[in-house]
């Protein structure tokens, strides 16, 4: 049996005034919020920011109103895709820019959402001024302690999961070097960041996250090794993520199951947070039946997994439109990842999505 534990996390944002309409419930199970289980959230990936500011198109969130509206009528959880990351809040060295952020936390609160921060340390999407600036050992130290405080500070009590650390190892299961801060302070400053950030919200939950952690393997050893260790230290770490940015190139993550259970073991959540399963484009650019149909199985799979693990308690797929998805961006010739079409038509991978998820309920 599934633990309640999500439940539980979003009660004191449900009493700040975020109370679900009643279409929003657990009903006939026509939309994915509607066929999750009660203990798992069901979340999206919020378009804007980063790579979309470049794109020809406004601001996704904030000026097309149909995409908000199956935005909320899908999804129990929302994740900023890039309105959070660091060169987008956190522009210039005195300066925050949390209006687009503050609008998804707002938006979130109206339809009984939950809201998971992406992210406080990660070695991209790092404004000029932090990458090209000549810091101090000490000054550096601040800065990171002083945004994380801010941000979390500034949604403190709103955010119901924290991407503290982020991709911080490599292939090998080593700390990444072009993380700025890990490289100047050393690894140590993993652990800073999690306290830092349980002091400026106690009630969040903190979780490591990366890609490529599907398989077993020396990353995901990596991170159970460390986990242990901040565990044993008492940092507060509350959870291990699993992206699952997918691609048809390589086979289904059959054993994601057996990964997260290893975090399981050691009391954390676990979580998938970035789901999207991209494929080679035939010519023309519409995917085959054939494609859709494996597509729609490599969502299933990754679903699966969460649901065969008792503390997995969120799952967020990385958008849910290829009208916004950043995967041709920085992909070329790759395309199709979501659950939806351009005009929000869903695809097979949607009804894999829902189907299991009503099955789960019983």
């Amino acid at each position: 049996m599934r633990k309640a534990l999500i439940v539980l996390v979003a009660l004191p944002l449900l009493a700040l005034g975020a109370q679900p309409a009643v279409a929003h419930g657990h009903g006939d199970g026509k939309t994915l919020r509607q066929a999750a289980p009660r203990d798992l959230r069901i979340g999206s990936a919020v378009a804007g920011g980063g790579h979309h500011v470049d794109q020809p198109y406004p601001d996704p969130f904030t000026y097309d109103r149909p995409y908000r509206k199956v935005l909320a009528r899908e999804f129990n959880s929302v994740s900023p895709e890039n309105q959070m990351k660091w060169e987008f809040i956190h522009p210039e060295r005195n300066r925050y820019n949390f209006g687009p952020a503050d609008a998804i936390v707002r938006f979130a609160r109206e339809n009984g959402q939950v809201v998971r921060g992406h992210t406080l340390l990660w070695h991209s999407q790092n404004p000029a001024w932090l990458n090209e600036g000549t810091f101090t050992k000490a000054e550096l130290r601040s800065i990171l302690k002083s945004h994380i405080f801010t941000v979390v500070g500034h949604y403190r009590g709103k955010i119901q999961q924290w991407d503290v650390a982020n991709e911080i190892f490599n292939e090998n299961g080593e700390y990444r070097q072009e993380n700025i801060f890990i490289r100047e302070l050393g690894p140590g400053i993993v652990a800073d960041a999690f306290r830092w950030a349980h002091q400026a919200d106690p009630r969040a939950q903190l979780f490591l996250n990366d890609y490529g952690v599907e398989w077993p393997g020396v990353k995901v050893d990596a991170y159970e090794a460390l986990a242990k260790q901040l565990l044993a230290d008492r940092v507060p770490l509350h959870g291990f993520a699993s992206q699952a940015h997918l691609s048809m190139r390589y086979g289904a993550p059959d054993q994601l199951a057996s990964v997260l259970q290893r975090f399981d073991d050691l009391g954390l959540h676990t979580a998938i947070t970035e789901l999207d399963v991209r494929m080679d484009l035939p010519e023309g650019g519409v995917p085959t039946a054939e494609q859709l149909a494996t597509q729609a199985t490599y969502y299933k799979t990754v679903l699966d997994a969460c649901l065969a693990v008792d503390g997995c308690n969120s799952f967020t797929i990385w958008g849910f439109t290829d009208k916004y998805s950043w995967v041709p961006v920085f992909f070329p010739s790759e395309g199709a990842a979501t659950v939806m079409w351009d005009d929000f038509a869903k695809k097979p991978a949607y009804y894999a999505l829902r189907d299991t998820l009503k099955a789960a309920r019983r």
